[in-house]
């Protein structure tokens, strides 16, 4: 489970584009703390701080404590918007959590012993995955790391659907009760993608070079024959 982490903020007054431009201009970014049965609040988050934390991953996995002026709310990052061209954040939704909610969220899946696996180290087949996140719906502060599935024993053509799949105590899966996470497939069906490609590749070499060498050619020949005509 993750820890709740404190965020500080700052309480903002005025909303809009040209505020929210303000605000980003004195190295801020404009967020919003919304739901649980209250208005929405404004607020403005110091960019540093946020962008470190999206791009450490699980950030819409972590609860957060967030101090606004003096005022504590407990939030989960529900959506945040980076600029397409810098990577920068710009935007931050927060959803506000109260006692006794249950949310959902995607948490990330880690598969665990690869090498006990023996359609893997021994067969030489490859883990395919299916979901690389489970959407649960969980308690706030209750809310998994990640979950871990042991592919210790493993097979080639072993399914593991998400009722092979331990989840933490209060957590249920929202998807389909029989999904497949993942499976171990055999090697051929991966390299033959693999060679397919590559084939469909230097076909399209072949053709595009075979395209340029008809060009030059007939350059070559307009070439002469401007040549003979003077």
């Amino acid at each position: 489970m993750s820890a709740v982490k404190t965020l500080e903020a700052v309480a903002r007054d005025r909303v809009g584009k040209g505020a929210a431009r303000a605000v980003r201009r004195q190295g801020h970014v404009p967020a919003v703390i919304y739901g649980g049965g209250q208005a929405p609040q404004s607020i403005a988050v110091d960019l540093i701080r946020i962008r470190t934390l999206i791009y450490a991953g699980g950030f819409k996995t972590t609860l957060f404590e967030i101090n606004a002026g003096g005022k504590k709310t407990r939030a989960i990052p529900r959506d945040f918007h980076l600029d397409p061209v810098t990577g920068v954040p710009i935007h931050v939704d927060f959803l506000r959590v109260v006692a006794g909610q249950s949310i959902t969220v995607e948490v990330p899946v880690h598969f665990l012993n690869e090498d006990a696996a023996p359609g893997i180290k021994q067969m030489g087949g490859t883990l395919n995955v299916v979901s690389h996140t489970l959407a649960l719906e969980v308690a706030p502060d209750a809310i998994p790391d990640a979950i871990e599935i042991d592919l210790t024993g493993r097979e080639i053509g072993d399914a593991i659907h998400i009722t092979d799949v331990k989840l933490p105590a209060g957590a249920t899966f929202t998807g389909e009760p029989d999904a497949t996470v993942a499976n171990i497939v055999p090697p051929t069906v991966l390299g033959a993608e693999v060679e397919a490609e590559e084939a469909a590749i230097a076909e399209a070499q072949s053709a595009e070079a075979a395209e340029e060498k008809a060009e030059e050619e007939a350059a070559e020949e307009a070439a002469e024959d401007e040549k003979k005509e003077d």
